[in-house]
């Protein structure tokens, strides 16, 4: 989907403007169509401020009205193709689309129990997850009362928008929705940045299944020409990065025993922060390694 820029959307008819924006908030165009009347915005976080207060300023009942347009997350909906596009996107990005069926049950039951519980659909920026971390959010929050649910739900729902919003529009600001993942390899051995290290970054589940992330190789200053997660969340969860420490220096004609003392160095680390700036570096020898977390 292209771009739109903020100077576009602030000389579009109240139709076009509504228009263009109607899908950031779920069946409901009205929380564009009302933003249409505050124009001009001069930043995109003033457009997405009028955006929520355009949400807080209408009855109770309506705001009950756009949590339950929400879809079920992995429901009926989902497995049917009916989701919106975005709503499929953001399901898909967490892996919602290819649960196993024993996932697919234990998702069921817990939309039944939270609706049994609270009357809505239980709603989470899944960008911002893993499964684990969507499951985990599920188990805590049913625990919650009603009136903190309501509100957590609101706050899950502005995150959803603030993320749409960033996609759709090009402003010179940017909201603080994104995140960002990235490495570097020093070779303690010669003293200098390792060029071409092969590694690959994985996101691991307590059920023991593994998803990769990217697999890619340093360049010449030892890092990476891009972060390994950037311009979005870094989806909360346990990943692991996996180093081909022994290829690099076998490669160099650095002497090594047969089997490598390290071959594939691995460093297991989790996420608790989608906006945060991660930075996981390796300093290696062929015989020792180390890390620590950077920003």
């Amino acid at each position: 989907m292209s771009q739109l820029t903020l100077d576009q959307l602030n000389s579009m008819s109240p139709a076009d403007f509504t228009a263009a924006l109607a899908d950031i908030y779920e069946h409901s165009p009205w929380v564009a169509e009302a933003a249409a009347k505050q124009r001009p915005y001069p930043t995109l976080n003033a457009l997405h401020e009028a955006m929520v207060a355009a949400m807080k300023a209408v009855p109770a009942e309506a705001r009950q009205k756009l949590i339950a347009a929400h879809p079920d997350l992995a429901g009926k909906a989902a497995r049917d193709g009916a989701l919106t596009p975005d709503s499929t996107r953001e399901q898909t990005s967490a892996g919602l689309d290819r649960l196993s069926e024993q996932d697919y049950a234990r998702f069921h039951a817990l939309n039944d129990a939270y609706k049994a519980k609270f009357g809505i659909p239980f709603i989470v920026c899944v960008r911002r997850h893993t499964l684990d971390s969507i499951l985990a959010e599920f188990e805590r929050r049913l625990a919650q009362g009603d009136d903190a649910e309501t509100d957590t739900a609101l706050s899950e729902i502005f995150r959803i928008g603030a993320l749409r919003l960033d996609q759709r529009v090009s402003a010179p600001d940017k909201l603080p929705v994104a995140g960002r993942l990235s490495t570097h390899v020093l070779d303690t051995h010669s003293g200098r940045p390792a060029e071409g290290v092969a590694f690959e970054l994985w996101e691991l589940s307590r059920d023991g299944s593994e998803r990769l992330v990217v697999r890619t190789a340093t360049n010449k200053d030892g890092r990476t020409d891009a972060p390994l997660i950037g311009g979005r969340p870094v989806p909360r969860g346990t990943y692991e990065l996996r180093f081909a420490i022994g290829a690099y220096f076998r490669a160099r004609a650095v002497p090594l025993a047969d089997p490598p003392f390290l071959d594939v160095v691995p460093i297991r680390f989790g996420v608790a922060e989608s906006e945060g700036h991660y930075h996981v570096p390796l300093s290696a020898s062929p015989w020792a390694y180390g890390t620590y977390r950077g920003s």
